[in-house]
C-alpha cells in the first residue's frame, strides 16, 4: 500500500508541476519583469532576454536564477520579499501566488527556455481523425476539433447566391460576369461550386485583386514622398505583380525575383523590374538634405520591410537595441542590414539605378547587339555593355564629387546635380580606372563657349582630356577617349567659360560619369553598325523604371553596427548574415548577398515565410488571421487560434502545393468552414462574437478597393483594360498641394475614370480620400494589416461624394435601360444585379416609395432635378433623377458595403 501511494503520488506530482516556459514563464517575464530587465534597460546587469544573460552574474557578482535551486536565486527571493523597496516588481503590483509558484517550479525543474512556436520550423502536422458528414477537406477537421472543445456547432451553408459573391469578391475582388453568375446559380452540378473557383482563380481579375493586396506590403506609390513628394515611374511594378500572381509564380520565386531578380543569371527585364519592391522606399530630393542620411533610412526601411511583410516579425526596434521580447541582438539587425548596404540606390533625384523602358524594335537590336559581341569579343565584355545599355550602371553618380576647392567661390554641389558656374574646379575621390581609357558621362549646358579640362591626380596634374563643351538641347551624353589609366585616382574636372560675364550664373551640370574600356572589336567585319547601335541604344530618350542593383566588387562599402541607431554613430563593422536564431536555415552553398539571403527565406527551414503568408491568405478571406497581428508572430503578438492548421497548411504550401497560392487559396475556399452561412446566433454571440472558432462564415465591411470595383461593376462602367501608368478618377481641385513642382489632380476621361481601384494614383503626402476613408494605407512604410474601422465619414463618403454619385447615376441609367419595363422590375433587376437574388417584396416597396417620393420633388424642382443629375444632358428629367436617388439609397444596403 505504502509503494502505491508513493507511485501515485510521484505520478500525479510529475504531471502537474511540469512548467512550459513559453506558455506559463515567458508571459509572466514579458508582462511583468522584461521592462527593466531585457533588450533596453538591463537593471543591475540582469537581463531576462536570453537564458544565457538570466542566469550570468548580475551587479552584485551572483547569478539571479541558479537552476534547481530556487530557495537560492535572487530572483524568486525578490519577488517573495515584504519589504516594498526590496521587492519585484519595484513599484508595481506584486506577483500572485500562482505566478510565484509556477517561476519557483521552472527554477527548480532546471530553468529551461523554450522555443516560441512561430520560430521553429514548420513541421508536418496530421490532420485530426474526424469523421463528420460536415467535414469537406482536412482544414474542416481542425475546425470541427475547436468547435467541439468549445461546445459549438457549425453552421449550414450560406445560399447560393451569397456564397457567389463571396468568392467572388475575395478571389477577383470583384463581382463575377452575369454569364459566370448564372452558370453557377443554375447548374445542379455537385461540382459547379468548385467549377466556380476554378474560373474565378483563372480570371486576370485574380491577379488585380491580390496584387492590391501586395501594394501595401510593397508601400507601392506613384510619388517618392517626403514634402516634395515628387513623382516616381514605378508602375511597371504593379504590372508585374498582377502577371505574377495571374501565372501563379511559384511563392519561393516570387520573393526570390523581387528582393534579388537583378542578382540572378543574366537576368530579364522582367526580373529587374521586380526588385522595384525594394525601391518602393521613399526618396528625399529637399535641397540640403544629406543624400548619406536616406541612402540609410531606405535601407532601413528595406529591412523593416522584409521581416514585417515576409516573415510577420517586428525587426525594427533592434535598429536601436536588441529586441525586448525576441531573439534578436542588436548587432543582428546590422548583419542583415549589410544584405542590402551595397545597393547602388544613392537617394539621387533621377532614382539610379533604373531600368530603361525600350520598346520592341529596341530589345531586337539589343539581342542583335549582345550577339555580335559574344561571337567577336567574350561574353563578360558582351554582358557588361549591355548591362550599361539597360541600366547606365555601374556609373559614377554627381553625388561622389567632394572636396571642391573653388575658384572665386563660382560653384555649387545641390541634390540635383553636380553644378558648376563660371571658373569652377570639382573633384571626383578615389575612382578605380583600371584598363580605363574612355569616360562617358551625361551633362547639360546651356551656354556655349565652355573649356572642361579632365586631369587625374591632381588639378594639374597629368591632363587626360581637353574639350570644347558646346550648349546642349537638355540632357546629353558624352564620350571621351583617354589616355590608358591604371590604379585609383583622383580626378578632376576644371571648367571656365570666357563668353560669360557674370559669376553667378550656373553654366553646366553632370550626372554621372563611367570610366570604362572603349567599344570593342575594332577592326572586326560589322564594328561600325555594332559601335552605332551601341550608341543609339545608349542614348535613346526612354523612360526608367527604379531597380535594385548592387555595386561591383570594386566599390564594396562597408557596414557598421549604429551605436542606438544613430547612423552617425558608427561602431563596429559587421558582415551580411541572418539572425542567430535562424541560422540552421541559411544553406551552406548561399552566396552572401541578397540572392544568398532569398535562399535563406525559401528555404524549408525558414520558419516564418510560409507561416506569414498563410496568416495573409486566411485574413484576407476570414477577415482576421489565424494569429491576428499579421504584423508580429513573436512572443508579443497574439497567439494563434489554431496553430496546428496553420502549420498544416504552411507546410502544405511548400510540400503538397509547391508553393503555389492560387492551390492553397482553392483548399481553403473549398472547406465547409469558408462556406458556412454569416449569420450571428445568440449563442454565437455568446460564446464566440468575433468568429475567432469559424462556427460560421466571414461577414465584414468591403476593403476600399472591393467596394469601389463592385460599384463600378454593379453600375455598369468598370472598364476592363488592365495594365499601364496610374489614372486619376475625379476629385475636387484644392485637395493636392504640390509647393515644389505645380503638380495637378488632371482627372482621366473616359473608360480611364472606371478603371479598378488599385490603379488610381497614389500621392503619399495626398492619397485618394475615398480609399482612406475606408482604410487605405497612407504607404509611407510598409502596412501589414490595414486595422477596420466604422466612422460616420465612411457613409458620408458612399452617400455623398462626387465619384460615387457618379457611380449612382450610372447604375440608376443602366436600370432605367435594361432593367425592364416597369419601375418595379427595374429595381428588382438592379437589385439581383447587386446579389443575384431576387428583392424581398417589403424591401421593393420601401424603395418605391422611395422613388416616389423623390420624383414629385424633382417635378416641382428643376435646380434640384439638374443637381442630382449633375448637368445637362438627356438624363436631365424628373424621373431619373429619383431613379438616382433610389440607386444611391440601394448601393448603400449594408449587404451592398459587407462581405457576408
Amino acid at each position: 500500500m505504502v509503494l502505491i501511494a508513493a507511485i501515485l503520488i510521484f505520478a500525479f506530482s510529475s504531471n502537474d508541476s511540469r512548467i512550459d516556459y513559453n506558455t506559463q514563464v515567458k508571459p509572466i517575464f514579458n508582462k511583468k519583469c522584461i521592462a527593466c530587465h531585457g533588450g533596453v534597460r538591463r537593471k543591475a546587469r540582469f537581463s531576462l532576454l536570453f537564458r544565457s544573460e538570466a542566469l550570468a552574474n548580475t551587479e552584485s557578482g551572483k547569478p539571479a536564477i541558479i537552476p534547481g535551486k530556487p530557495n537560492e536565486s535572487e530572483l524568486i527571493r525578490r519577488v517573495t520579499h515584504n519589504d516594498p523597496e526590496e521587492r519585484m516588481p519595484y513599484k508595481h503590483d506584486p506577483l500572485s501566488d500562482k505566478e510565484i509558484d509556477i517561476l519557483r517550479k521552472w527554477i527548480k525543474q532546471g530553468a529551461q527556455w523554450g522555443d516560441h512556436w512561430a520560430y521553429v520550423p514548420v513541421k508536418e502536422t496530421a490532420a485530426p481523425e474526424i469523421n463528420d458528414e460536415w467535414v469537406k477537406n482536412d482544414i474542416d477537421k481542425f475546425i470541427l476539433e475547436k468547435l467541439n472543445e468549445k461546445d459549438l456547432t457549425p453552421s449550414k451553408e450560406a445560399e447560393k447566391a451569397v456564397l457567389l459573391r463571396r468568392v467572388s469578391l475575395d478571389l477577383i475582388g470583384t463581382l463575377p460576369s452575369q454569364k459566370l453568375a448564372q452558370e453557377f446559380l443554375q447548374s445542379n452540378d455537385p461540382k459547379a461550386y468548385e467549377k466556380l473557383v476554378d474560373s474565378l482563380l483563372a480570371s486576370p481579375q485574380y491577379g488585380e485583386r491580390w496584387t492590391a493586396v501586395w501594394l501595401d506590403l510593397a508601400r507601392y506609390a506613384d510619388t517618392k514622398g517626403y514634402e516634395k513628394d515628387g513623382g516616381r515611374n514605378i508602375w511597371k511594378y504593379r504590372d508585374w505583380l498582377i502577371k505574377a500572381f495571374n501565372e501563379d509564380k511559384p511563392y519561393d520565386q516570387f520573393l526570390t525575383e523581387q528582393i534579388a531578380g537583378d542578382l540572378l543569371p543574366n537576368p530579364t527585364d522582367a526580373q529587374y523590374i521586380a526588385t522595384a519592391f525594394h525601391r518602393n522606399s521613399m526618396a528625399n530630393d529637399e535641397g540640403g538634405t544629406d543624400n548619406e542620411e536616406f541612402r540609410n533610412a531606405a535601407n532601413l526601411d528595406r529591412v523593416n520591410t522584409t521581416w514585417e511583410a515576409l516573415m510577420g516579425t517586428t525587426f525594427g526596434c533592434v535598429q536601436c537595441h536588441s529586441h525586448p521580447y525576441d531573439p534578436f541582438h542588436h548587432e543582428e539587425y546590422y548583419n542583415f542590414l549589410a544584405f542590402f548596404n551595397n545597393n547602388r540606390d544613392e537617394d539621387v533625384p533621377d532614382e539610379y539605378p533604373v531600368l530603361r523602358e525600350f520598346n520592341d524594335s529596341m530589345h531586337v537590336e539589343i539581342e542583335k547587339l549582345t550577339q555580335w559581341l559574344k561571337e567577336n569579343t567574350n561574353d563578360s565584355s558582351a554582358n557588361a555593355i549591355r548591362q550599361f545599355i539597360r541600366t547606365w550602371q555601374p556609373a559614377i553618380n554627381f553625388t561622389r564629387a567632394d572636396n571642391i576647392r573653388v575658384k572665386t567661390n563660382t560653384k555649387e554641389n545641390n541634390e540635383y546635380a553636380l553644378f558648376f558656374r563660371k571658373n569652377s574646379l570639382g573633384r571626383i575621390n578615389q575612382v578605380k580606372l583600371d584598363n580605363s581609357d574612355q569616360l562617358i558621362f551625361r551633362y547639360m549646358t546651356w551656354k556655349p563657349g565652355g573649356i572642361l579640362k579632365i586631369t587625374s591626380d591632381n588639378p594639374d596634374g597629368p591632363v587626360l582630356k581637353t574639350l570644347n563643351v558646346k550648349q546642349t538641347k537638355g540632357w546629353e551624353i558624352l564620350a571621351l577617349d583617354i589616355p590608358l589609366q591604371y590604379g585609383t585616382k583622383d580626378i578632376y574636372l576644371t571648367y571656365n567659360n570666357p563668353s560669360e560675364k557674370d559669376t553667378l550664373n550656373g553654366i553646366i551640370m553632370f550626372n554621372w560619369f563611367y570610366f570604362t574600356r572603349q567599344f570593342p572589336g575594332r577592326g572586326l567585319p560589322g564594328y561600325e553598325n555594332a559601335k552605332k547601335s551601341y550608341w543609339n541604344l545608349l542614348t535613346a530618350n526612354v523612360p526608367g523604371t527604379p531597380i535594385m542593383m548592387d555595386n561591383p566588387q570594386a566599390w564594396q562599402r562597408k557596414t557598421n553596427v549604429f551605436e542606438r541607431g544613430n547612423w552617425l554613430v558608427k561602431g563596429a563593422e559587421v558582415s551580411p548574415k541572418v539572425p542567430n536564431a535562424f541560422k540552421e536555415a541559411m544553406p551552406a552553398n548561399a552566396p552572401a548577398n541578397r540572392l544568398g539571403l532569398t535562399m535563406w527565406m525559401t528555404d524549408k527551414k525558414n520558419p516564418l515565410v510560409s507561416r506569414t503568408l498563410i496568416n495573409r491568405l486566411w485574413e484576407q478571406l476570414f477577415g482576421t488571421g489565424i494569429v491576428e497581428t499579421l504584423e508580429d508572430m513573436g512572443t508579443q503578438g497574439i497567439p494563434p487560434t489554431h496553430q496546428e492548421l496553420l502549420d498544416y497548411l504552411s507546410w502544405s504550401l511548400m510540400n503538397d502545393y509547391k508553393w503555389s497560392i492560387k492551390r492553397t487559396l482553392k483548399e481553403i475556399v473549398m472547406s465547409a468552414t469558408y462556406r458556412q452561412d454569416s449569420k450571428l446566433t445568440d449563442e454565437l454571440k455568446q460564446k464566440d462574437l468575433y468568429n475567432k472558432y469559424y462556427a460560421r462564415g466571414p461577414r465584414l465591411r468591403l476593403s476600399s478597393e472591393q467596394l469601389r470595383d463592385q460599384h463600378l461593376n454593379i453600375a455598369g462602367v468598370l472598364s476592363p483594360k488592365m495594365y499601364g501608368p496610374s489614372v486619376m478618377p475625379w476629385q475636387p481641385d484644392g485637395i493636392w498641394q504640390s509647393p515644389y513642382n505645380g503638380a495637378r489632380w488632371s482627372s482621366s476621361k473616359g473608360e480611364e475614370q472606371y478603371r479598378r481601384a488599385l490603379y488610381t494614383y497614389w500621392k503619399r503626402s495626398s492619397p485618394y480620400p475615398s480609399m482612406i476613408a475606408f482604410d487605405g494605407a497612407q504607404r509611407n512604410i510598409c502596412a501589414a494589416r490595414r486595422i477596420r474601422t466604422n466612422t460616420p465619414l465612411q457613409a458620408l463618403t458612399t452617400l455623398n461624394d462626387s465619384a460615387y454619385m457618379d457611380i449612382a447615376r450610372h447604375f440608376a441609367y443602366r436600370m432605367e435601360k435594361d432593367g425592364g419595363n416597369d419601375l418595379r422590375q427595374k429595381i428588382s433587376k438592379g437589385y439581383e444585379w447587386m446579389l443575384f437574388k431576387t428583392m424581398p417584396e417589403a424591401k421593393l416597396n420601401l424603395f418605391v416609395n422611395l422613388y416616389n417620393k423623390a420624383l414629385s420633388e424633382f417635378k416641382n424642382d428643376k435646380e434640384k432635378t439638374c443637381e442630382m443629375i449633375g448637368l445637362m444632358n438627356d438624363h436631365n428629367n424628373a424621373e431619373t433623377a429619383a431613379m438616382v436617388v433610389v440607386a444611391n439609397a440601394m448601393l448603400n444596403l449594408d449587404e451592398i458595403v459587407t462581405k457576408n
